[in-house]
């Protein structure tokens, strides 16, 4: 089995708050990379909610995605990471996206799929002129690792010691994260 993971935890500080949920193109801004994830070929997805879950449950279509609550989201990225891989332990590969990158392409996880596990390689990554970003396929011999990530961290520390491939996803959508409500309003059509 494949497990598709979308990390949508945080409290989004720096946007002022309901940030997954400020709307985008007519729809809450965490639909659009869940779009992305349901188009994807993976198995099972997830969708890790944390902070403002109640509300953000209420508010975004997650079409039967499986939730799966981070209690210590606080704690920041390595939480939320830890409790998406411990729902997909049995998965033989995770990819993940995050849930404020509202431009990730199904096409680009599609891509990072079919180049995953060569020669040994334990993660796979897309990369944007040449910058690596999301999405990232870890596979199970790093589920191990990424449990034991603690902080505000996410994967960087496991990938910086694991054999990494990276597949050019240029034109395939966009890695670009949602932090402010500048960012927002800079890709409203």
């Amino acid at each position: 089995m494949i497990g598709g993971l979308v990390l949508a935890a945080g409290a989004g500080r720096r946007f002022g708050g309901g940030k997954l949920i400020a709307p985008l193109g007519g729809r809450p801004l965490l639909e659009h990379a869940l779009a992305a994830m349901r188009a994807a070929p993976v198995d099972r997805t997830v969708v890790v909610l944390g902070a403002e879950a109640e509300r953000v449950e209420a508010a975004v279509d997650l079409g039967g995605l499986e939730v799966v609550r981070c209690e210590g989201w606080a704690e920041g990225q390595a939480a939320s990471l830890r409790a998406g891989i411990g729902a997909l332990r049995d998965a033989r590969a995770a990819v993940v996206i995050l849930g404020d990158q509202p431009l990730i392409s199904a096409l680009a996880i599609e891509r990072v799929l079919a180049d995953r596990g060569r020669a040994g390689e334990e993660a796979t990554r897309a990369s944007y002129g040449g910058v690596p970003g999301h999405p990232i396929v870890l596979e199970r011999t790093l589920f191990g690792a990424v449990l034991a990530l603690r902080g505000d961290t996410g994967a960087r520390g496991v990938l910086a010691g694991a054999r990494v491939r990276e597949v050019p996803c240029d034109g395939l959508g966009s890695p670009d994260d949602v932090d402010t409500i500048d960012q927002l309003e800079a890709i409203t059509p």
